[in-house]
């Protein structure tokens, strides 16, 4: 079994970890994969090991997290026009899990799908980044569908421009 890094305490924390904490960023949860390298979520990111080194995804780039309890497996999408996949086999998730899904649903202040071309749509999702005011405002296009055209351009800045108005933003 790896080591364990005690909830709230910095010196638990590996030194790459610790040393690039924010002022005042608070340890929520942290557990071991199956490697032995730690993966620590905060009030502010998640932190997740990346060779010898950790990779850090605020809150608000992740699009969604998901648990597979039979494999072990947590997968989290940063989002983007290209998302991104990691997925790592946790020895034993412990409060982990929970705290990755309150986190990424706590910045997500406005999400709705909305019709563009038959069943094809677009998602405006606009995420609040812990201790910030400015919204991230981001638009998933769902399959088949290109940015490029100028009318689907269209559409999807109305979409992000009403949801932005509707917010107050």
């Amino acid at each position: 079994m790896g080591p364990v890094i005690r909830r709230s305490h910095r010196d638990a924390l590996p030194e790459q970890i610790r040393a690039r904490l924010a002022a005042g960023e608070r340890v929520l949860a942290s557990a071991v994969d199956n490697d032995g390298a730690a993966l620590v979520a905060t009030d502010r990111a998640l932190w997740l090991p990346a060779g010898a080194a950790w990779r850090r995804l605020g809150w608000e780039s992740v699009d969604r997290a998901g648990w597979d309890g039979e494999e072990a497996l947590l997968t989290v999408v940063e989002g983007g026009s290209a998302p991104l996949h990691h997925t790592v086999r946790l020895q034993q998730p412990g409060a982990l899990v929970e705290v990755v899904r309150e986190r990424v649903s706590a910045v997500i202040v406005w999400s709705r799908h909305s019709m563009l071309a038959g069943r094809r749509g677009v998602r405006v999702v606009g995420r609040r980044p812990p201790g910030q005011q400015r919204i991230h405002w981001a638009a998933i296009l769902d399959a088949g569908l290109d940015i490029t055209d100028p009318e689907v351009r269209a559409r999807v800045d109305a979409e992000v421009a009403a949801a932005r108005a509707e917010v107050g933003d």
